[in-house]
């Protein structure tokens, strides 16, 4: 099947902002400059509180409205030189492009200036937006995804170096520590039953309130598209239909960021004072200023900021002087901007994949698909060529081997002739050529397994359906463990064991543990009691005298703490130190044993796991607003394709997990669906704010509109 040519078709309203029965902004304008200023002033409406907050987090000025508590992100934003790095980015962007960021930051403007800036949050908080510079949008883009990577990884893995010794950094992979679990899949027209293919997917992260993906409808005679924006960023980055192409992303796991160990000096001389770091050459001058943080309702704290010639000092380090964090955005003055106009005008896969030739960071695993039927799968960004010992540990600032060598890995690209899946694992990713570490090969696995096993030419409802999947990847090694649990009939006393055997009261668990199917679905007692029995057998590894010395102080900046959780690694990494936690002298069975006791004496035996795997939105800012958040029984867990993610032994609560969900049809956009979790606007007491959320609980998605016809117009 092969549609018809579409064209852009302007609205009998002519331009402005349309919404559908969800509050979805549909924009319309006579040229792309003049649509980049809509979108901004939209965003700037709908999204007030959020732009404001991203672009005080990109200047490293959140204490200023949060307290002293916000202090320890904003001293970070200023040592890595955020907001200048998106200026330096921004000036060395194409006319065009330049032009195009400037168009939307006016509209923004234009919105403060016509006073639709309010917001409860402003009130609660004693604060009001203000004017945004031309480079602020790349600055909100940079604090989105500077701790995308890989870099806080490293700081673990030297703690686990320092005080377990080197033979136990891989005793705590499970390939990766992953923080974030987003899919995305493709089918070719061979496998559909339309003759074209099908693109799905889910982006997984930090579940705050409002959302960090809008929904958005981008329109004017060039191009029509269709996709998910960053609030305060333009364009349609990562997920979008424009009618002839469609595309969507995965975090590639690529190491791209590396840490240095810098020894630091200071030296008086006739021309005065200075600081300079030992480099592969000998000692060079740093760069350093003094950058002072206004605390809200407490003193100023003032801050050294120091770059040196590998990267801008981010953290003091146990072993050394500081840290210092080079990435290529900061190295080569890109960001990957000039990518989004192209993207919008794309009218094949070619052009997709042209446009994300100027991709820089964060990496990501792309797969893109247009109407003419061609798929394909590659993995855009820029990846440095260096010492593969940079992607595990901090290297030594002075030697000449870890330097970056100047240029950048060539990525795979791949054309698709059946499917293609790709879940932050290391087939997608590229592999050892990209990264060390990826994420379990779990979900990429089970969507392959439900794509190939489907019992005719797929649909928008298979490919939905395969979002909401709950089988616990890592299920069968659990369940082996359990299997090999000592019972031991005749060393009972009084129903409780002696040593090698189980309680009556545990061998029933472990019963009932056995019988489950490894499904985490929402209302599965069975999943409560496995979910409570491995978050059990976390703590009882994080007391373990054998892992004792994690719990020393680490010596980094309290900002990476979520990294540096013993608990949370140990939860993490829990299938890998299944199999090897002998290694540390460990004894699983008897772990796993003792986690069976404990919860054999728990009271709450009744419970689903939607009891304990509530919904944890975050909103900013602490009081009654907060407080307010949506709540909401979930079904999925890390391990599963439906990722919602928790962090066993810590807490089950979800804090991270799909923020939007798709299904591009590229014989016919008007059969597309999405959802996002809360809603389009981010204002809580309006009626769009969480409106979407019980449909996205229930795993449903809503249709995606193109008839102007069936919209309304916004009034000003």
């Amino acid at each position: 099947m092969t549609p018809a040519p579409m064209h852009p078709s302007a609205p009998a309203g002519g331009p402005g902002s349309y919404r559908d029965q969800w509050g979805i902004p549909h924009l319309w304008a006579d040229s792309a400059d003049d649509l980049a200023f809509l979108q901004g002033m939209n965003a700037a409406t709908d999204r007030s509180w959020q732009l404001e907050l991203e672009r005080w987090r990109s200047e490293g000025r959140t204490a200023e409205v949060l307290g002293v508590d916000a202090v320890v992100w904003d001293r970070f934003a200023r040592q890595a030189q955020l907001d200048d790095t998106a200026r330096r980015c921004f000036e060395n962007l194409d006319t065009d492009t330049q032009r195009w960021c400037a168009s939307y930051v006016a509209g923004i403007n234009q919105a403060l200036a016509d006073g639709r800036r309010g917001g409860p949050e402003f009130q609660e908080s004693g604060s009001e937006p203000e004017p945004w510079n031309p480079w602020t949008p790349l600055g909100v883009f940079l604090v989105h995804h500077i701790l995308f990577s890989t870099f806080p990884n490293k700081l673990f893995r030297a703690h686990v170096a320092r005080t377990l010794g080197e033979d136990a950094v891989s005793l705590f992979s499970i390939e990766a520590p992953v923080w974030s679990g987003s899919n995305a899949w493709a089918a070719h027209g061979s496998t559909t039953a339309s003759g074209l293919p099908l693109i799905a997917g889910d982006p997984h992260r930090l579940m705050e309130l409002p959302g960090v993906y809008q929904q958005i409808r981008l329109a004017c005679p060039e191009f029509d598209a269709v996709g998910f924006a960053f609030p305060g960023v333009p364009g349609l980055p990562h997920f979008a239909h424009t009618g002839h192409t469609a595309w969507a992303i995965t975090n590639a796991m690529a190491d791209y960021q590396d840490l240095f160990e810098e020894e630091l000096r200071w030296v008086t001389d006739s021309t005065g004072e200075r600081i300079e770091a030992r480099g592969a050459q000998g000692w060079e001058t740093a760069v350093v200023s003094v950058e002072t943080i206004t605390v809200r309702d407490g003193e100023p704290v003032t801050t050294e900021v120091i770059e040196t010639a590998r990267g801008s000092v981010i953290s003091e380090a146990p072993d050394g002087d500081a840290l210092s964090l080079r990435f290529p955005a900061r190295v080569e003055r890109r960001l990957g901007f000039e990518a989004l106009l192209p993207l919008l005008r794309s009218r094949s896969v070619s052009e997709v994949e042209t446009a994300f030739d100027a991709w820089v960071e964060p990496v990501n695993s792309v797969v893109a698909a247009d109407t003419s039927g061609a798929v394909r799968h590659f993995v855009a960004g820029l990846v440095p060529q260096r010492n593969p010992a940079n992607r595990r540990l901090p290297a030594p600032a002075f030697s000449d081997r870890h330097q970056w060598e100047g240029q950048y890995v060539i990525l795979p690209r791949t054309e698709v002739d059946r499917f293609a899946v790709s879940a932050n694992d290391r087939a997608a990713g590229g592999g050892d050529a990209v990264a060390m570490e990826f994420a379990p090969a779990h979900r990429a696995a089970r969507i392959r397994e439900l794509l190939e096993s489907a019992s005719g030419p797929l649909s928008v409802d298979d490919m939905q359906t395969i979002h909401t999947d709950t089988q616990l990847g890592p299920w069968p090694l659990f369940r082996s463990v359990l299997s090999g649990v000592s019972v031991d009939d005749s060393s009972r006393k009084g129903g409780l064991s002696k040593a090698g055997g189980l309680s009556r009261k545990s061998e029933g668990v472990r019963s009932l543990l056995l019988e489950w199917d490894g499904r985490m679905d929402a209302g599965s007692h069975h999943a409560a009691v496995f979910a409570s029995w491995r978050g059990s057998l976390v703590r009882r590894l994080a007391q373990h005298p054998a892992l004792a010395p994690l719990n020393e102080p680490t010596g980094y900046s309290p900002l990476f703490g979520p990294w540096l959780s013993v608990a949370s690694r140990i939860g993490f990494a829990l299938e890998t130190l299944l199999v090897r936690g002998r290694e540390l002298g460990i004894s699983m069975d008897a772990e796993a044993a003792a986690a069976l006791e404990d919860v054999a004496l728990e009271e709450s035996r009744g419970l689903s796991w939607g009891d304990r795997h509530q919904l944890l939105a975050v909103h900013v800012l602490p009081g009654p607003l907060a407080s307010s958040a949506p709540r909401a029984g979930l079904s999925g867990d890390t391990g599963c394709v439906l990722c919602t993610e928790s962090l066993p032994g810590v807490d089950d609560r979800s804090f991270r997990g799909p923020v939007a969900r798709y299904v591009w049809d590229l014989s016919d956009r008007r059969n597309s669906r999405w959802i996002v979790p809360f809603g389009a606007s981010g204002t809580p007491e309006h009626q769009h704010f969480a409106d979407q959320l019980p449909l996205w609980t229930a795993g449903e998605l809503t249709p995606v509109v193109t008839d102007w016809s069936h919209l309304a117009k916004d009034t000003p």
